[in-house]
């Protein structure tokens, strides 16, 4: 009867370590899951075009003064 009783406990022995092993590989593999999808999806960022102005050069700002300044200078002296 001892024999008998010593491969019952082997063999609930066995089964407990045989449910704890899938037990601990079920967990390993859940966390590996939760921090593979910890991230989520993001919307991807898109960064602002930079577009420079249009600069005039300095020649056209002194112009006008210039034909003014002949316009006058033409009036005058025709007096």
């Amino acid at each position: 009867m001892g024999v008998y009783r010593r491969l019952c406990e082997l063999a609930v022995c066995r089964k407990l370590e045989i449910d704890m092993k899938k037990i601990a590989l079920a967990a390993a593999l859940s966390v590996a899951a939760t921090t593979a999808f910890a991230g989520g999806v993001v919307e991807p960022v898109m960064e602002p075009e930079i577009v420079k102005a249009a600069t005039t050069s300095s020649s056209g700002g002194i112009l006008i003064p210039l034909l003014l300044l002949l316009v006058v200078a033409a009036a005058v002296s025709s007096n």
